[in-house]
Formats: structure tokens, sequence, C-alpha cells
């Protein structure tokens, strides 16, 4: 049994759950795909299982759960999903051309902070998408 395995394998254990094959395919193909929509994540996991979109995401749903992935918003459709063991970042999105470029969440710091000093807002950027236009658009 690989590490990664181990490690899900009493993630879940310690919460209660089960390691399904389910489980273990939708989280590998979270983890292949970066970020993935559960349409995209059913569509990964059917190359080598027959998985429906309910099952993707009711596993989500309890991967999130137990920490293991984590979802932002990146428009008005589905949530993107991504591996919790990723770095926090945050998600840039391109009105135009609709590319997804990543940055540290240090970059939102004066944000943060005015908000916290302003409102006693604490407040988590690695959940949401900041739109704009990307550099290749802009020029």
């Amino acid at each position: 049994m690989a590490d990664d395995e181990r490690f899900l394998q009493s993630t879940l254990r310690s919460r209660g759950y089960r390691l399904t094959p389910q489980r273990e395919l939708v989280l590998r193909a979270v983890t292949e795909l970066g970020h993935g929509t559960p349409d995209e994540i059913c569509a990964r996991v059917q190359t080598t299982a027959g998985v429906n979109i309910s099952t993707v995401y009711r596993t989500l749903e309890l991967l999130e759960e137990v920490g293991l992935v984590t979802h932002t918003h990146l428009g008005h459709g589905a949530p993107t999903y991504h591996a919790a063991s990723d770095e926090n970042h945050l998600h840039m999105v391109c009105r135009d051309c609709g590319a997804v470029a990543e940055t540290d969440v240090s970059a939102a710091d004066p944000l943060v902070q005015r908000l916290a000093r302003d409102h006693g807002f604490d407040t988590d950027v690695a959940h949401f998408a900041i739109y704009g236009r990307c550099r290749d658009c802009s020029s």
C-alpha cells in the first residue's frame, strides 16, 4: 500500500469511514487534475471505473468534510475542487478567455489586513476567485 493510500485510509478511519475504491478514485482524479469540477472528476474516474455523478458529488462532500479536498467557486457553475494538501492560493480568472492562473495568498495581505482592521472580518481568500483580464487579453 502506497503512502498516500495509507494516509487516505487512516484519515477516513479516524473519522469513522472506510476506504472504498470510489473514494480512492475520486481523490486520485482531483489530485491528477489539479483543479476539477465534479463533471471533470467524474469523466476522469469513468476512464477506469463505472462511477456515476451522484457518487462523485457524495464522495467530494465527504472528502471535503474530512479535510482531504477543498473547493473554490471560479464562476457561476459548479465548484472547482483541489487537494487540500496543495498550497493555499488565489485564483485569478480572465473574464475574456476564461484562463485561470494562481498566485500566493500573500498577494491579498493588504486587503485581508484592512478587512480585519476595519470590520473585524477574518477573510478566507483561498476560497474565492478574483476576476479581471489576463496579461494576454489586456495587451
